[in-house]
């Protein structure tokens, strides 16, 4: 994303600020637990805009800067913090709700105010499914036009997607939407067992490794595909760029029967492969080119790994982020169990909130892989 390459030691790719936790939604997986009114101990202007500021502190080239919530649009002051970034050269992505406010004049807006890239989330193929989890009527039929109105305006958009077994048997479905109305980023979110997430029900390790190759063909149709707590995703896209173009994936790595009903819906859904697999990774992971400010200024490696470092009220961000042993162990791949043998462990280092989700230690291995290394000698 940027002409100078980022060194993870130094600052951070992205760097997620939870502007909020008010929000239009009660989402079933939310990881915030986001309300409709803002959260006792929410960083109030002053707080934010100092915050902002030190972050012009990581220095060039700027992380970019994800306002993200609960929704980012209910915060009042948004707008401020927005022409504060743009005048420091904060890159600034947005992570907004979809409700009746993303639309009309605050495209318009966020446009003037420097915004370029926009995610938002779809995580069905139908309203039943996106509905069920998003806890709003009417919302599937919403999010299908605020993403044409995006792509309209001209912004960069991202659609996420959780996945668990509740929609892994729609993926195609959902990836044949994006390449209709034009999407241009695909964000697969492999659930963590965090925030009302605790009560859904995650796929198999031998599902999540059928997902990751199912996104791999995706990738060849239009719009780049990446993952969020998935970064075995990376050694399927390692094996896939190897593998010889004409193999049958579901034999030659010895997938299951989701990946065959999924790559067969895919197929019948959009036909050939338009392009070459745009299957991009930055080689992030919770902690390494990834760092999370909670509402109340707490700052933890990843927004699904609750770890608490400090809080930029009191504490530089910058200096947090280079010199907390925690986040130094995360970036030297200090890992146990399986990630610590893993050949892959610079590339992919696991999911270190689902390793903190399920053993309570942020450098175990990640349970949702099924991949088993050959034991260092």
């Amino acid at each position: 994303m940027h002409p100078v390459a980022h060194d993870y030691d130094v600052r951070p790719l992205l760097l997620f600020w939870e502007l909020t936790r008010a929000c239009p939604l009660a989402c079933a997986h939310c990881r915030a637990e986001a309300q409709h009114t803002p959260m006792p101990g929410e960083m109030n202007h002053a707080e934010a805009s100092k915050f902002l500021a030190d972050v012009a502190g990581f220095g060039s080239p700027s992380p970019i800067l994800v306002m993200t919530g609960g929704d980012p649009l209910a915060r009042a002051d948004l707008f401020e913090l927005l022409e504060q970034a743009k005048a420091q050269g904060t890159h600034v992505a947005l992570a907004p709700a979809v409700s009746p406010a993303l639309a009309g004049e605050t495209l318009t807006r966020l446009r003037d105010a420097g915004i370029n890239a926009v995610s938002i989330s779809l995580d069905g193929c139908c309203a039943e499914t996106h509905e069920g989890i998003r806890n709003v009527p009417g919302h599937f039929a919403r999010t299908l036009a605020a993403m044409r109105e995006l792509v309209a305006a001209g912004f960069t958009v991202q659609v996420n997607t959780t996945v668990m077994r509740r929609n892994v048997g729609e993926l195609a479905d959902i990836a044949a939407l994006l390449a209709e109305y034009g999407v241009h980023v695909w964000e697969v979110f492999f659930l963590v067992h965090v925030g009302r997430g605790t009560s859904v029900d995650e796929i198999s390790p031998a599902q999540a490794e059928d997902v990751s190759h199912l996104l791999y063909d995706a990738a060849s149709y239009g719009f780049i595909v990446r993952t969020v707590e998935g970064p075995f995703f990376r050694r399927v896209m390692t094996w896939r760029a190897d593998a010889p173009a004409d193999i049958d994936p579901r034999t030659h790595f010895g997938l299951g029967e989701l990946y065959a009903r999924l790559s067969a819906r895919l197929r019948e859904r959009l036909g050939v492969p338009r392009t070459r697999p745009r299957a991009t990774s930055a080689g992030t992971r919770d902690g390494n080119g990834i760092l999370f400010v909670a509402h109340d200024g707490n700052v933890a490696p990843a927004g699904f790994l609750p770890l608490e470092l400090g809080n930029v009220r009191w504490t530089n961000v910058v200096d947090l982020y280079r010199t907390h042993p925690v986040l130094r162990d995360i970036r030297a791949a200090k890992f146990h169990g399986r990630c610590g043998d893993c050949e892959f462990r610079s590339i992919c280092g696991g999911s270190r909130s689902r390793a903190y989700a399920r053993f309570g230690d942020p450098l175990a291995e990640d349970p949702a892989c099924a991949y088993v290394p050959t034991p260092k000698t």
